[in-house]
């Protein structure tokens, strides 16, 4: 059942309720005098305080039954009909020691009450208290409040089983994945990687100089290593963190200075709580834009530009390359999967060639910041 606030349908039911006792108060005979002010009062609260019945079970249950017991003693004798919506409401929230100790309370104060709107017959009041409350009626309210709370119990089981169930799919596919990775590219990078190992190693030996490519081509593979290393334990642990991010976009610049290509980095401003995921973001963007500029944009400079602000961090990267506007190059995978990492933290991605020549890339993400 919800809880914390009061509805339109529980309004509804309060006003019902109010009305229906006020009626039979109206209709009803009345056995003091003087006191009808008071009693109507009583029998209008009774009803109405069920608007609460969701979010204070407990305090509305307290107060129907004092109303029930006041308006039979100011001389009403009308059914406690709110009481049984509250002994409902409390017994269905989980209350049931409470709702027995109250319930026991007011069948024991309903004759006193009687007895103190006039009446003289001991069995008369009895008789009456019996019928504003009937522990039959009392009875079935408490268990239709139990069996529903039974049943929101059992289905709030079977969607947290539900949802287990879907966690522990979600474990096996990235284990899935992670093998399939590990299979199909661990091996090749290897290769690539022990090759560029052994020929930086023979030619050293042979005293020859080692080219910048072969220099490059070995901490490219070392690099995919590491970083497909972090991706596996990514996929077989969602809490674990890929360990790249802002602070590691200076070596991709000096990589991008090592084969050849005239790169700079500049950040302005300071670092404020930036979330993991939009520094993952940030090392990425800078990452598949220099690996595009290295392959495919023939440019001798490139530029990398990291702001800080408040409430947002903006990354662009400008190449002098071959592109220009009339010759727009076609978006591959690198750029859709920037876009797409972009647009999940709720950022603006910008890639297109400049004016002037060359290309750029310009993302701008936002930056919660924590209270």
């Amino acid at each position: 059942m919800s809880r914390g606030r009061i509805g339109l349908r529980d309004c509804a039911i309060a006003a019902g309720v109010a009305a229906i006792l006020l009626v039979t108060g109206l209709a009803g005979q009345r056995s003091a005098a003087g006191l009808d002010l008071l009693g109507y009062a009583l029998l209008t609260a009774g009803g109405l305080a069920l608007a609460a019945q969701r979010s204070a079970p407990v305090p509305v249950l307290a107060v129907t039954g004092l109303c029930a017991v006041g308006y039979q003693a100011a001389g009403f004798d009308v059914p406690a009909v709110a009481y049984l919506f509250a002994v409902y409401a409390a017994v269905r929230a989980g209350h049931r020691i409470v709702t027995v100790v109250a319930s026991v309370i007011v069948l024991a104060a309903l004759p006193l009450a009687a007895l103190a709107s006039g009446l003289h017959d001991t069995g008369e009041a009895f008789a009456q208290a019996r019928g504003a409350l009937e522990v039959a009626w009392l009875v079935a309210a408490g268990a239709a409040g139990e069996a529903l709370r039974q049943a929101e119990r059992r289905a709030d089981e079977a969607e947290r089983t539900r949802e287990e169930t879907a966690r522990h799919r979600a474990d096996e596919e990235r284990l899935h994945i992670a093998r399939e990775l590990h299979d199909s590219l661990t091996h090749q990078i290897s290769i690539i990687k022990v090759q560029a190992e052994v020929a930086v190693h023979v030619a050293r030996k042979r005293g020859e100089p080692v080219p910048e490519a072969l220099l490059a081509i070995q901490e490219a593979g070392r690099e995919a290593t590491r970083e497909l290393r972090a991706t596996l334990e990514a996929l077989r642990d969602d809490s674990t963190t890929p360990p790249r991010g802002l602070d590691h976009v200076p070596e991709l610049v000096e990589r991008a200075r090592s084969i050849g290509l005239d790169a700079t980095l500049t950040i302005e401003g300071e670092r404020h709580g930036v979330p993991a995921a939009v520094d993952r973001t940030v090392y990425r963007i800078v990452q598949e834009s220099l690996t595009n500029i290295a392959r495919h944009a023939d440019a001798a400079t490139a530029s990398v530009r990291i702001d800080c602000r408040p409430d947002s961090l903006a990354v662009r990267i400008d190449d002098d390359g071959k592109a220009t506007p009339t010759t727009a190059p076609t978006p591959g995978v690198g750029l859709l999967g920037m876009r797409e990492r972009v647009t999940a933290l709720g950022g603006r991605l910008r890639a297109e060639p400049r004016g002037e020549g060359g290309f750029t890339v310009q993302a701008d993400l936002p930056v919660e910041q924590s209270s």
